[in-house]
């Protein structure tokens, strides 16, 4: 591991990734205001930022002096691997300033496979991270030579779906945590509490992604409540 690897991992320990995604095509899927929510993530103590696109790492690059976790969404035809799934984006996020490159680390058919795009990752000097469903593959990751595995995709593949408001998945963090991952906990962490729990649970760091920076997510869920409070 090279030193700027291991430094920018030593920065990541125990603290709060934001994750700077708008909904697509939103009002607030602008490159202006994903810079913005960086900077503002920055200033309340975030330790790191999730970035989607070259482009936008790029611009948040130069304008904070954090870690960034870079990645490349893209819908695929017949493939359900969405985050960066070439070598090209690998390339990419590299040349745009990502200090972390995270790929989908699951077991499914794929354009390229884990091995080339690690290996992509690791020619550039970065640090890497899959993003994971389930303990095997988080574990396969690890030995493969992951500095990092999160448990993001548990509950967005077909083998571990579940309901939208479901718990994030403890006992994944935990399990991977144990077999001396540095676990990212990622996925339906809504919560102070859940930030807490995720790092009691074991995680390396944390990842908050909507709760924090998507604006309509959040309204819908006050919403909802509201809606559930009247008709009771």
């Amino acid at each position: 591991m090279s030193a700027n690897v291991a430094e920018t991992i030593e920065r990541l320990r125990g603290q709060l990734v934001v994750s700077c995604q708008p909904i697509p095509d939103g009002p607030m899927d602008r490159d202006d205001i994903v810079v913005a929510m960086a900077q503002a993530a920055r200033s309340a103590g975030a330790g790191a930022v999730r970035i989607e696109g070259a482009a936008r790492v790029r611009a948040v690059s130069a304008a904070l002096d954090i870690p960034i976790i870079g990645i490349v969404k893209r819908d695929l035809d017949n493939c359900a691997v969405r985050i960066t799934p070439f070598v090209d984006d690998v390339i990419a996020l590299g040349e745009a300033g990502a200090n972390v490159i995270a790929v989908d680390g699951t077991h499914r058919p794929r354009p390229a496979t884990i091995q080339q795009l690690l290996d992509a990752i690791q020619r550039l000097g970065v640090a890497s991270m899959a993003d994971c469903s389930n303990f095997q593959e988080g574990l396969n990751a690890h030995e493969m030579g992951f500095d990092l595995v999160g448990s993001t995709l548990s509950g967005y593949t077909a083998d571990t779906a579940c309901p939208s408001d479901a718990e994030p998945d403890w006992q994944l963090v935990t399990a991977l945590s144990q077999r001396g991952c540095k676990v990212i906990a990622e996925g339906r962490l809504r919560t102070p509490e859940h930030a807490c729990q995720a790092i009691e649970s074991g995680a390396y760091c944390v990842t908050v992604g909507s709760a924090i920076t998507r604006i309509e997510h959040v309204t819908d869920w006050f919403v909802g409540a509201i809606k559930r409070a009247r008709k009771a």
